[in-house]
Parts: C-alpha cells; structure tokens; sequence
C-alpha cells in the first residue's frame, strides 16, 4: 500500500476523494468503445476537485498507484506522493468484485450485503466499526479503505457520491468528503 499521510495521521486533510481501481480506465485497456464512460468522467471530476486544495496524497495498491497517477495526469493535477501533510487524499479502492455471476470472482451471496455495509459507512464517514476482515473473500480492493478506516480521515466529514454502481459485478463508488481543516 502506499500512503503519503504525515506521521500524525489525517491533520491537514481538507478534501478526499475516493474512486475505484478499475483497470478500464487505463489507456492500455481501452477499445473502440469506452464501456465507462460515465465512471471515468466522475474520477476525473473527483481528482480535479482534490487538486483545488494543493498536495495530494495517494492511500491504495500498487495498481491503486499506477491509476492515480494515470487520472491525475487526465485532470491535469499534479501529485505530490509525500506531502508532509497533505491538503488532500486520493483513495484507490473498491467493493466487492463478487456480485453477479459473470463478476471477475463469480456470484456470492455475502456480498451485496457486505457492500451495502460498507456504503453505508462510507457516506456516513463512520469506517472505524466497519469489519474489512470479509474484503478478501469477496475479492474487494480494500487497500485505501484501510487507511481511511486507520487514520479516521473522513470521521465527521460531509460525503457526497458522484457514483455508485456495480457494472461487470463490481461495486465501485466515486465520492468526496469535505473535512474541517
């Protein structure tokens, strides 16, 4: 995971940003139609808004990292991998890829409601309860999720979802939380 969060956690962060890793936004996979095309437009919306407030630091995978700089790029934002604390937070991250049964992992029962779960704490800003311990099973990239939950950085914050959809059977939420500085 790579996280570009000052040792004393969220203090600093004023906006985050969560979108999904989903390959499909990534040139390399695109073909002659783009079957994301709304998906894609709410990122570059999200990471464009982060990019109002300065340094923007990067909490997911590795993949997580290779499409944050990718939307960053598209945004026309720059990302500053180790602010000393950053202004705002991009989180690369997703539900479960469990939901249907043409889904990446196939159909399983537990996962839409453990994604109704987890949506639930994401737009309340409540992820300390949240149990990320199911997230393997239902093949969910939690990676930046953790460290929201960890760090506490969008406890109290107001959400708002630019997205929230489960195409290929994967759900993917774009949302922005607007912290008190």
């Amino acid at each position: 995971m790579s996280s570009a969060l000052s040792s004393d956690g969220s203090r600093g962060v004023q906006r985050a940003a969560l979108v999904p890793g989903v390959l499909a936004l990534l040139p390399e996979y695109a073909g002659e139609t783009d079957p994301v095309t709304e998906l894609r437009a709410a990122c570059l919306r999200a990471v464009a808004w982060l990019g109002e407030v300065g340094g923007i630091g990067v909490a997911g995978s590795h993949q997580g990292l290779r499409l944050a700089r990718h939307l960053a790029a598209e945004a026309g934002v720059g990302l500053d991998l180790a602010p000393e604390q950053p202004a705002g937070l991009l989180v690369v991250g997703n539900g479960s890829a469990r939901r249907t049964e043409k889904a990446p992992g196939h159909l399983d029962e537990r996962a839409a409601g453990w994604d109704d779960e987890l949506d639930a704490a994401l737009r309340a800003g409540r992820l300390q309860g949240l149990d990320l311990g199911l997230a393997d099973e239902l093949m969910a990239d939690v990676d930046g999720l953790g460290t929201l939950r960890d760090l506490g950085v969008v406890e109290g914050c107001s959400a708002e979802v630019d997205y929230a959809d489960d195409p290929f059977g994967v759900m993917y939420w774009v949302m922005r939380w607007r912290c008190a500085s």
